[in-house]
């Protein structure tokens, strides 16, 4: 059974009237009170995530100051992040705020420091001296005792390789060298709880070390599993199945032990080593000291050269998702014959994975530094592990590759497409097929029978069991998914061009019709409908609504010119174009000098206004529909109604989503705008007081998080530049 109690955030927004979500506030539930009071008893000692020394020593930050930190981002249930700047003295966290806890302590001439996590059972701390983010690491810099230690997560992203995509796992390493001249006896320590598998510490869990053959020499694993799974389960964001890996390769001085984690702990600190034993006395979670489980490496005498030693974390499950009634495989089975051998290839590959995650932060970095500066590239460094973070790779019922995508923490449901649509930008900028493969489970929704209203659906189901709707259910905008199904398809294929995107759009041309041809019959005045914005309350003839209908019967032209269908590119090429008339027409507010929220009004909200952005999709299209004057007086507009951190979504409201700023940056990328709406996010992230996952939904006044809507992967729409700059390039050339 989900448990649905904390995920329906957006209904929640929506059913408590606009007037709180006015406020541009935070709203602060009972759950998330109690958690954000929340204190772990280890061994007796209760930490807090405030050792003392630690606290002190945040050091530089570059480029930007995250709300939370990106450690462990590879799935919606392998999501770890850390709430604060400095590694020592701070438990890292699901993302819903749980405890994941690693600690990480250094033993240096005897003398033990703490590099990671909170362990009480060693009482200095390394000094941070940096923490940098690119786009799929984190990394510290800490100091102490003559030693830098490195800190460094690292999630891979590998675009355009779907067996590398596949394997759930992330890497942690570690490394050390002298700074003073002289060598130094060094031992490192890392450790995982079993509050990896579950936020409820009194589940049962059993445990095991598993010795993993490999080409480089062999794998060292420590392996988790609840000892009552329930397959295809979710509780409080949690999957209650499947096993955690925490692995390191067998190398000389390497030990191991499991046990309460005060005792594990001061084995290492006492002796520098642990005692390769495994405690079987099988507990729950929160039982026995937070059973833990160690691995120690032997570093030796460290001189200027750096050592290195890696570690992996991973999450197994089996099956991944359920569709439609079928339950589904993890791609990473149709590579490998069982997780043994992957998590061996994963190790064994590991200098290969660090060289192309080089490469990839630096395109990432430079491509966007050069396409908005230095601000909008610290947001994609600190965006692109969190738009991929919320999807998985599947083996689909056709027994090609799919990927689901999580609507975390608000609704929780499955394939959202009106979150893939906002997060589509970081797919077509850096890996094209990717969106394909998250389009996939819509189009398989709408083509199995089970769905057969004329217009698309909006999800699939709670994750992870995508089930659909009776009777065509669910909470449905036609007119927006509809639009957003067919204007990212439209972009897939102008991403990536050739035979298979062909194909691709030949394989669902059925259902891209009927959409198209709903919104035919229901342009160029949607009427009163449910919308993407849905907290902000059903809007009446919204002008940004029809504007995406009307670019999506444009892009339907397209779709059907490259499929060979002339009659149909024609006939939706002239009905965009004869709806964009009437919309030019009306969407002007009467008597002012900028678009209305909703057509014509006259009377006291003659005034109103809100944010465009669907006019995004008509400039990375190239579908010529929005004249360069409703640009040029958009813009001018905005500047006069933006906040200290942001642009207001719409009137009456105060909050702003990073998502919506970023599309209108870089529709209005020809004017100063651009720059502020780029300065004004930055400010927003770097300065936030809400220590969350980096949440698209604020107050542009405050810069405080409103509610919810964290960690989720619409911040993939962060890369709206840089999709827009791609397909400009592919078009010129």
């Amino acid at each position: 059974m989900i448990d649905r109690s904390t995920i329906d955030r957006r209904r929640f927004l929506r059913a408590s009237g606009a007037a709180v979500a006015a406020l541009g506030g935070s709203l602060v539930t009972a759950r998330a009170a109690a958690q954000a009071a929340r204190t772990r008893t280890v061994g007796g000692t209760v930490t807090t995530g405030a050792a003392s020394a630690a606290a002190r020593s945040t050091g530089r930050v570059t480029p930007i100051r995250p709300p939370a930190v990106p450690l462990i981002v590879r799935s919606p249930y392998l999501s770890t992040w850390q709430r604060s700047t400095v590694s020592p003295g701070t438990w890292q966290t699901f993302w819903n705020g749980e405890t994941t806890a690693m600690a990480g302590i250094a033993r240096i001439d005897g003398a033990s420091f703490v590099f990671a996590g909170d362990p009480g059972i060693a009482g200095a701390a390394l000094e941070q001296t940096h923490l940098t983010l690119t786009a799929t690491r984190s990394v510290f810099t800490l100091q102490g005792g003559g030693v830098r230690i490195t800190l460094e997560y690292l999630s891979p992203i590998e675009p355009g390789d779907l067996r590398r995509q596949s394997i759930p796992m992330a890497w942690v390493l570690v490394t050390a060298r002298s700074i003073d001249g002289r060598s130094h006896a060094v031992s490192v320590y890392l450790d995982v709880s079993g509050e990896w598998l579950s936020g409820d510490p009194s589940q049962q869990f059993t445990w095991a070390p598993v010795s993993v053959p490999s080409a480089g020499g062999g794998v060292q694993a420590w392996t988790m599993q609840l000892a009552q799974p329930q397959v295809l389960t979710e509780i409080d964001n949690r999957a209650q199945w499947g096993t955690i890996v925490w692995a390191t390769p067998q190398v000389p001085g390497l030990s191991y032990q499991s046990g309460p984690s005060d005792a594990v702990r001061a084995q290492f600190v006492g002796q520098g080593a642990l005692l390769d034993g495994d405690d079987t006395s099988f507990t729950s979670i929160g039982g026995e000291g937070y059973p833990s489980f160690g691995f120690a490496l032997d570093l030796g005498q460290v001189g200027g050269a750096a050592e290195t030693r890696q570690f992996s974390l991973g999450q197994v499950r089996t099956p991944l998702v359920s569709y439609l009634g079928a339950a589904l495989e993890p791609l990473w089975t149709g590579y490998f014959p069982d997780w043994q051998q992957m998590l061996a290839f994963f190790h064994d590959d590991s200098a290969g994975a660090r060289q192309r995650a080089d490469a990839l932060d630096a395109k990432v970095a430079a491509d966007a530094r050069r396409t908005g500066g230095a601000r909008y590239e610290a947001l994609c460094a600190l965006s692109l592990r969190q738009a991929y973070g919320a999807t998985e790779l599947a083996v689909g019922p056709d027994n090609t590759p799919w990927a689901f995508l999580k609507e975390i923490s608000s609704d929780g449901d499955t394939s959202t497409v009106d979150v893939t649509f906002p997060a589509s930008p970081v797919w077509i900028y850096l890996d094209p097929r990717y969106l394909s493969l998250l389009l996939k489970p819509i189009f398989g929704y709408a083509a199995s029978g089970q769905w057969t209203a004329r217009f698309a659906p909006h999800d699939l189901g709670p994750y992870p069991t995508a089930s659909g709707y009776p009777h065509n259910g669910g909470e449905n905008m036609p007119v927006e998914e509809s639009g957003n199904m067919i204007i990212m398809a439209a972009a897939y294929a102008r991403a990536a061009p050739g035979a298979s995107a062909r194909a691709y759009l030949n394989a669902n041309y059925r259902s891209l019709k009927r959409w198209a041809d709903y919104l035919v019959a229901t342009l160029p005045d949607p009427g009163l409908q449910n919308q993407t914005d849905d907290f902000a309350g059903r809007i009446a003839h919204s002008v940004n609504l029809a504007l995406k209908g009307i670019v999506a019967v444009a892009a339907m032209a397209q779709i059907a010119r490259a499929c060979g269908e002339h009659a149909d590119a024609v006939r939706f090429h002239r009905e965009s174009r004869r709806f964009m008339a009437y919309w030019l027409r009306h969407a002007q507010a009467p008597g002012h000098r900028h678009l209305g929220l909703t057509y014509r009004r006259r009377g006291p909200r003659s005034r109103a206004w809100g944010t465009t952005y669907n006019a995004y999709a008509d400039a990375l299209l190239g579908t010529g529909l929005v004249p360069s004057s409703v640009a040029a007086e958009q813009a001018a507009f905005y500047r006069t109604r933006i906040h200290r951190y942001g642009l207001p979504l719409q009137t009456p409201h105060r909050y702003g989503k990073t998502d919506w700023e970023m599309w209108l940056a870089a529709w209005l990328h020809r004017h100063p705008i651009r720059e502020e709406l780029i300065e004004r996010v930055y400010r927003y992230a770097n300065t936030t007081r809400s220590r969350v996952p980096f949440c698209d939904l604020y107050s542009t006044t405050s810069g405080d998080q409103v509610y919810g809507f964290e960690a989720r992967p619409v911040q993939g729409g962060i890369f709206a530049l840089l999709a827009l700059r791609a397909l400009e390039g592919r078009r010129a050339g």
